[in-house]
């Protein structure tokens, strides 16, 4: 057991024709051999070949992540510009189509896309996950438990993929309405322990249903490779500094979750509905909407929601040694986050030079930012 509430984050990128933007179909056996290399091991490829994930290594300084995270998106980048290529940060790719995609040779991604057929296909999109390691881990099913009301905080904090196959959805965050096609997503079911997990768990795997627990990807979940809490909710951030921000978040909250065992124990299917409803919002309007408080009072903006979290958390980060990195969250919900710079650079190409050009303009805009 551990009191210092290590964390690690993972990010997936879209591999991109340097030039043009747009997805590569393959990637380079030389290139991801010479980023394992490189890195340890800590880049590997995903279950589509136009996509790739990078990994830290556990931390208990956000500062040593932050700086930890740009050197990983640097390094990749450097890397495939080698290939005539680039990394896209970002939910959904704006203009890709998924049936180009590629599937990478493995046994488990075969296991995966028999199972899954189109719907593993359409599977183009990129999230961001972070680990905390809780002081005790049988602790970790009662605290996803009571991690639930903020899961729509992270979704809309995170938002990078309002546009779909070259248009415009209408979601700030449409990455998760088409992850949720695939079975064991969404919201995790209401256990309060570990027995009841477990029992799940075996009741699959007997089945022939899963191999093991890893196959179950809700937007929480205990993990089954790490003594971890995985949050896997939020788009993948396009910025470093919005990864930062919600994964010291996070952090903040399952330390407080930990010192305050009460806090959202009262649970119920109720409030568990209500972070459904709350989910598909953060989805709709991001950080420019409004949440269904737990307590049927009304409305909430996520403004409003972020304050008070941050004046339940605050206490914690500055034991964590983050207090600025959470209330940055603060900026995101200010300036927008990457879903309302994407549209806003659609919006202002697509007057002079139509939806196409305007497409590509957010492409080359993704790019760069993805390396500030």
């Amino acid at each position: 057991m551990s009191d210092e509430y290590k964390f690690g984050i993972e990010e997936e990128y879209f591999l991109v024709d340097a030039e043009s933007k747009s997805v590569a179909r393959e990637m380079p056996h030389a290139f991801i051999e010479k980023l394992k290399s490189v890195t340890d091991g800590q880049v590997r490829g995903e279950m589509l070949q136009s996509q790739l994930e990078v990994a830290t290594t556990p931390h208990v300084s956000i500062a040593d992540a932050r700086t930890e995270l740009r050197f990983l998106r640097q390094t990749v980048a450097n890397i495939a510009a080698e290939h005539n290529l680039a990394i896209l940060a970002v939910g959904t790719h704006p203009t890709a189509t998924w049936r180009s995609s590629v599937q990478t040779p493995a046994d488990r991604y075969d296991i995966v896309m028999e199972d899954l057929q189109m719907i593993g296909q359409r599977n183009m999109l990129c999230g961001l996950h972070v680990h905390v390691e809780l002081p005790d881990p049988d602790d970790r099913v009662d605290i996803m438990m009571r991690m639930l009301p903020y899961l729509p905080l992270f979704i809309a904090l995170a938002t990078s993929s309002p546009f779909w196959r070259a248009r415009p959805t209408g979601l700030k965050g449409y990455r998760l309405a088409a992850y949720d096609e695939l079975p064991r997503t969404g919201v995790p079911e209401l256990f309060r322990k570990a027995e009841e997990f477990e029992a799940y768990i075996a009741a699959l795997t007997k089945a022939g249903v899963i191999d093991d627990a890893s196959y179950v990807w809700w937007a929480l979940r205990p993990s089954l490779q790490h003594p971890t809490l995985e949050l896997r909710a939020p788009d993948s951030c396009t910025l470093v500094d919005d990864s930062i921000a919600i994964a010291a978040l996070y952090r903040s909250l399952a330390h407080r979750l930990v010192r305050n065992p009460l806090l959202n124990a009262d649970m119920t299917a109720v409030g568990r509905a209500i972070v459904v409803e709350n989910k598909w919002r953060a989805q709709r309007y991001g950080v420019n909407g409004t949440f269904a408080s737990p307590d049927g009072s009304g409305a909430v903006t996520v403004a409003e929601q972020l304050e008070q979290v941050l004046a339940e958390v605050l206490p914690d980060a500055a034991e964590l040694g983050c207090s600025s990195h959470v209330s940055r969250c603060r900026d995101i919900v200010g300036t927008g986050t990457s879903a309302d710079a994407q549209i806003a650079v659609f919006e202002a190409h697509a007057k002079s030079g139509g939806s196409e050009r305007a497409l590509e303009a957010v492409n080359d805009w993704l790019a760069s930012a993805t390396l500030q």
